[in-house]
């Protein structure tokens, strides 16, 4: 299939743009998010009908293409030979920033690989944006959405547990009673804010306890944000180097250098460094 592009003057680069569109409130959009749109050839979207909302309230013409995760690897030789053709092709999710749980990944990996240029256009992101009024330590890790597999889901969140920062998940709505209880399990003792209708007229924020955590008695709509906060533990056991952390050294010590492995480990356990600095040497003058 063949399509043209709209006609218009340019003043931009050719390559792919990935545009990070609002995740409710349409007023969240960007003066240069607009005018990329805008000077595009063609617009990737996951829904054409979602995004023509969005198009329609700034009079964006540009073409739309269907781009999902079922027929983005389809999409590929042809969005390929545009970019190869010199046009510029906009990358837009339904909602918040592209590529991040929503598809663009391969198209990505295909443009680096091809040497074809990539520009972000930052802005809207659900999870910065959950992050960021959690009230929770800002080192966190974002996991995306939970598996659907019931035993993958418990095998995920016992390894994720284990983390000590703050971490991050999307789930739909349907699925979050199936999802509260493996989350109580797993992570007692932490704080919670879910996030629903980000920006949307009846957003909503679920501050809480984990172990405190109750079932939806009716299912909420959409998608929704889960910040789990980072693990509480007591400063005095936070001081001393736990067992784990010895045999993560003891496996590292061979492969990185001292400074390296306390850089590591420090970001992922509240262990001060200079613990991690002292044992690191013990081990290298045992040998």
């Amino acid at each position: 299939m063949i399509i043209k592009p709209h006609s218009k003057l340019k003043d931009i680069e050719n390559g792919l743009y990935l545009v990070s569109t609002p995740l409710g409130n349409l007023k969240d959009i960007t003066i240069r998010a607009i005018e990329i749109l805008k000077q595009s050839d063609f617009i990737l979207c996951e829904d054409t009908r979602v995004s023509k909302t969005l198009m329609d309230k700034y009079e964006i013409k540009t073409k739309l293409i269907s781009n999902h995760k079922f027929n983005e690897k389809k999409n590929l030789i042809m969005v390929m030979k545009y970019l190869e053709d010199s046009k510029i092709i906009s990358l837009i999710s339904d909602a918040g920033t592209p590529s991040i749980s929503d598809p663009g990944s391969i198209l990505v990996n295909e443009c680096i690989n091809n040497n074809i240029k990539i520009f972000p256009i930052p802005g809207p992101s659900a999870v910065s944006t959950s992050v960021s009024i959690s009230g929770f330590s800002d080192k966190y890790f974002f996991y995306g959405f939970f598996p659907e597999k019931k035993q993958n889901l418990a095998n995920e969140l016992k390894n994720l547990s284990k983390f000590e920062n703050t971490l991050v998940f999307f789930v739909s709505a349907k699925k979050i009673n199936k999802i509260i209880p493996e989350i109580k399990k797993n992570f007692s003792g932490r704080k919670i804010v879910i996030c629903r209708e980000i920006t949307k007229k009846f957003e909503e924020y679920i501050r809480g306890k984990v172990d405190d955590l109750e079932l939806f008695e009716k299912h909420p709509k959409g998608e929704l944000t889960i910040v789990i906060s980072e693990k509480i533990t007591n400063k005095k056991e936070s001081q001393k180097l736990r067992e784990s952390d010895k045999t993560i050294i003891e496996k590292m010590i061979n492969k990185f250098s001292t400074k390296e492995i306390t850089d590591i480990l420090s970001i992922v356990s509240n262990t001060p460094k200079k613990e991690i600095y002292n044992y690191c040497l013990k081990l290298k003058n045992e040998k």
